[in-house]
């Protein structure tokens, strides 16, 4: 960062800091004419540099708010990484290239396009094709250039994220949309950046640091390739980039390990004077070279040109008593596991997946046993260790437990060698199996049926009205038995109606996910898209 850049930031916090004296706190540190001074300093800076900060007091900024957000599609996907839980699978990623070592921060990825000096549009990650449109929220970050010296076309990407010690400050005055309490920084960060009021936003001090160039700066031939020299390029335009440090090519686990816990100092200001006290949940590793990460391609999921280390989540005590088992679309019996409820991140957590059999037979588990449990990423429940091992119990259903029909076990070759075992349910006509396909063909990824969720499928199933995907539009015919279900009534028949209508104006892709056809995803979908142009007519001939 340049030194008008510095000075820019600099005055910014400063003056800000000095009005929040004058008009919050009524104890002036500084006089009218030392503010005034150093307001016109910034002005002329700003004017100098072309560098204008979003919450910089020579704006005054009308926050707008929105009735919705707006879907945007991405021409370049943002997709996300593979990931790992050990240094030394980072070590083997670099097959002798020098990469980057990036704090993870835990937020929200959001992209921001300038045109001509500008911030024209600003929008989050979304599913990695299609986000959502935060230009009204980006405005009221702390710290995101509005204006820059660049004039050329600029896509960035970024983490939209809340410091520590802001969320300390304000988690005990405000609540989510389920009227609880936020749990923690990222969920506060997320729900800011997607409020629809950008005054809103502005009080939750949502912060950005740049982590990547999408487009641009393609006259910077001597810095194009290299991704380090790309971020110095955006800290001189003024923008906070993504702390990172240099590996080399030929860096050893344990030389990777001492950078991954000098970054972690670094985030949790152990070793700085400046409180950077940022949110982290890993690191990330992607090779410094441009040139390079385009020759490794992508898979549906996610770019090959990094890796993502992520931190041991935290684990939790409790008492696993019993296994509950639900047969999926394709025949598989999933095996959940039931505990005595405990509270991870302020939520009780009584349930977990337990995978397959494999899984259960590799943790030898029991009733009774004590088992610790962790909430993998903050989301997603994970049965991590039995602490009372030596002696397993066969708890696998012999008969389908929603048909009754026998169950069967089936071996397959995963992860390195290592046999599964999974349970399965040969029966086509089992109820659990074709109430699941009408839940995968009404999600958001395949026909976005809102609002038909498995509950109110079931309903459906048990008066009758539905035996094929076709019958979903028709229910017209069954109005008065639908209204008379628990839950239901006129309002909520004529807003699932509505919904289902809307659904008839879909996709290509989203319609040949919703036939659920073996080996055919969200990806494959796209592929076939492309190749029959979009026309249903030409797949059925083919």
């Amino acid at each position: 960062m340049s030194q008008a850049t510095e000075r820019i930031h600099e005055l910014v916090d400063k003056l800000n800091q000095y009005r929040n004296e004058y008009y919050n706190q009524d104890a002036p540190s500084v006089s009218d004419a030392v503010y005034d001074r150093l307001y016109d300093e910034l002005e002329l800076w700003e004017k100098d540099t072309g560098i204008i900060l979003s919450n910089s007091p020579t704006q005054t900024v009308g926050y707008k708010a929105v009735s919705s957000l707006e879907k945007v599609r991405h021409d370049i996907p943002l997709l996300s990484l593979a990931k790992t839980k050990q240094v030394s699978d980072l070590a083997s990623f670099l097959k002798g290239h020098g990469a980057l070592l990036m704090l993870k921060l835990d937020g929200l990825t959001v992209k921001l396009v300038y045109e001509n000096g500008r911030l024209v549009e600003g929008s989050t990650r979304g599913d990695g094709e299609e986000g959502e449109l935060i230009t009204h929220n980006v405005a009221a970050f702390r710290n995101v250039p509005l204006s820059i010296p660049y004039k050329g076309r600029l896509a960035i990407t970024g983490e939209g994220f809340i410091h520590k010690s802001d969320f300390e400050r304000l988690k005990g005055t405000l609540t989510g949309s389920d009227g609880k309490p936020y749990r923690n920084a990222r969920n506060l960060a997320s729900g800011s950046i997607r409020c629809l009021d950008a005054g809103i936003c502005r009080e939750r001090e949502v912060s950005f640091c740049a982590f990547n160039v999408l487009e641009g700066l393609d006259e910077f031939e001597d810095s194009r390739d290299s991704r380090s020299s790309l971020l110095n390029i955006l800290a001189e335009f003024g923008f906070d980039t993504c702390p990172a440090i240099y590996i080399p090519p030929d860096a050893k686990a344990d030389h990777i390990a001492s950078k991954i816990q000098k970054m972690t100092d670094f985030a949790e200001f152990k070793v700085c004077c400046v409180d950077f006290d940022m949110p982290i949940d890993g690191m990330v590793l992607r090779f410094n070279s441009f040139s390079y990460s385009a020759t490794l391609g992508r898979t549906g999921h996610h770019y090959n040109d990094g890796i993502a280390y992520k931190f041991a989540d935290d684990t939790y005590e409790t008492v696993f008593r019993s296994v509950e088992w639900q047969t999926g679309r394709f025949g598989e019996i999933a095996p959940v596991a039931v505990f005595d409820t405990v509270e991870i991140d302020g939520c009780g957590v009584s349930r977990a997946s337990l995978h397959n059999l494999s899984f259960i037979k590799g943790l030898e588990l029991h009733p009774g046993c004590r088992i610790l449990v962790s909430k993998r990423n903050m989301i997603i429940p994970h049965v991590e260790d039995n602490l009372d091992r030596g002696s397993c119990q066969d708890m696998a259903p012999k008969a389908c437990p929603c048909c009754g029909h026998p169950t069967h076990i089936y071996s397959r070759e995963g992860d390195r060698g290592r046999t599964i075992e999974t349970l399965h349910c040969d029966n086509p006509e089992c109820g659990s199996r074709i109430l699941h396909k009408f839940v995968h063909f009404a999600e958001k990824k395949a026909m976005n049926i809102r609002g038909l969720s498995e509950a109110t499928l079931g309903q459906l199933f048990r008066i009758g009205a539905l035996k094929s995907y076709q019958d979903l539009y028709h229910l017209d015919r069954y109005r008065n038995e639908i209204i008379a279900l628990e839950g239901f009534g006129e309002k909520s028949y004529e807003n699932l109606i509505a919904s289902i209508n809307e659904s008839r104006n879909t996709t290509f892709v989203r319609f040949v996910v919703a036939m659920d056809i073996p080996l055919i995803g969200r990806t494959a979908s796209r592929i076939l898209d492309g190749h029959f142009h979009g026309s249903l007519r030409e797949l059925r001939l083919a």
